[in-house]
């Protein structure tokens, strides 16, 4: 007897809602109540009224789970319009971090090559220490932090992944 397993693949979804109280709740709460795990999310007012706004959630999911979760989105009354981007075709995906790094002399000297390697923008020093501001896809800012541990990393606070679908048409 064979079975058929389905692995698990990233996704980046763009949800256009209405901009109401408890919406991104209840979006949450779809994802928990079926053990579906959120990998970043991040959520911006897009029309100039406030009243539209868009969530963009990273999951990983087998393709009948995907097909499921996109159909539950979808079914929710505030809910506009769902776009699963990594299927829907090309597109761009950014994170931005702030990382902070303490150190002096070799240490403080080895922070800032790193961080122009980076295209790293200082945005907040001290003569101990610095904030870095990086952005980019996911694996390069995991890679600056992890260059940065070795030179004095403090903390790292970062953004979540904002994407959208390249060419002319929306998402």
């Amino acid at each position: 007897m064979h079975i058929k397993t389905e692995t698990a693949e990233r996704h980046t979804l763009a949800v256009i809602v209405d901009n109401e109280p408890g919406i991104l709740a209840r979006i949450a709460g779809l994802f928990t109540a079926r053990g579906y795990n959120i990998e970043s999310l991040t959520v911006s007012e897009i029309t100039h009224d406030k009243a539209v706004s868009r969530i963009t959630i990273v999951t990983s999911a087998s393709p009948p789970v995907m097909e499921q979760i996109m159909a539950q989105l979808d079914r929710l009354v505030p809910v506009h319009r769902v776009t699963d981007l990594t299927v829907a075709g090309e597109h761009v995906e950014r994170e931005l971090a702030l990382v902070k790094v303490a150190g002096v002399g070799d240490k403080r000297i080895e922070a800032m090559r790193l961080a122009e390697v980076y295209r790293g923008r200082v945005v907040d020093a001290t003569t101990s220490s610095f904030v870095f501001e990086v952005t980019g896809g996911r694996d390069k800012i995991d890679k600056f932090v992890e260059l940065m541990g070795e030179v004095g990393l403090v903390e790292v606070a970062r953004t979540g992944i904002v994407a959208i679908s390249r060419g002319r048409d929306a998402a």
